[in-house]
C-alpha cells in the first residue's frame, strides 16, 4: 500500500498488514511529520452500475478483499518499507551521495580540462597562424602546467 505524507508529499511503500483497521500514527521518514493516518473503506464507495449482475459481483469482490484486509491486520506497529524518492533516512547516506557526486563531478571536469589541453596542443600550429598573440599565451599556459606537474611530483 502506498502512503503519501500529507506535508511533505512524499510516497511510501508500507505493508498494509501493519496498519490496524482503526489506524494509527505515521511519520514521514524524510521530513518527520507525524499524522494519523486510517485506511479507507473501500466497500462504502461502491459503483453504480446499469447490469445489477455486474454490480453484484463487484460488491461480492469489494467484500471478500475488505475481509481479507480485517484479517490480515493483525500487527500494530508500522514503518516504511521503502520510499520511492531517491532521497535515504539516513542522513549518513545522504551525505555520502552527495559526496560521491561531488567527486564524479570533479573527475569529469578534470578529464574534460586535460582533453580540452591535448586538442589545443594538437592544434596549436593552426591556432598560432590564425592568432599570432595567442604563441605567448600557449607557451606560459604549458610552462604552468609543467610548473604544477613538478610540484605534485615534490608532494609525493
Amino acid at each position: 500500500m502506498i502512503i503519501q505524507c500529507i506535508n511533505c508529499n512524499k510516497k511510501f511503500n508500507v505493508n498494509s498488514e501493519l496498519i490496524p483497521s482503526g489506524g494509527r500514527q505515521i511519520q514521514c521518514g524524510s521530513c518527520y511529520h507525524t499524522w494519523h493516518y486510517i485506511i479507507e473503506d473501500v466497500s462504502e464507495k461502491l459503483l453504480i452500475l446499469d447490469n445489477t449482475e455486474k454490480s453484484q459481483e463487484i460488491e461480492k469482490d469489494i467484500k471478500q478483499d475488505a475481509s481479507i484486509n480485517e484479517n490480515l491486520i493483525k500487527n500494530d506497529q508500522a514503518k516504511p518499507l521503502k520510499q520511492e524518492t531517491t532521497i535515504n533516512d539516513d542522513n549518513k547516506e545522504i551525505k555520502s551521495k552527495g559526496i560521491s557526486n561531488f567527486f564524479s563531478y570533479l573527475l569529469v571536469v578534470i578529464i574534460s580540462f586535460l582533453a580540452l589541453l591535448v586538442l589545443i596542443d594538437t592544434l596549436k600550429t593552426p591556432l598560432i597562424n590564425i592568432f599570432p598573440q595567442l604563441e605567448i599565451i600557449l607557451f606560459n599556459l604549458f610552462e604552468t602546467l609543467k610548473d604544477v606537474k613538478l610540484f605534485i611530483i615534490d608532494l609525493t
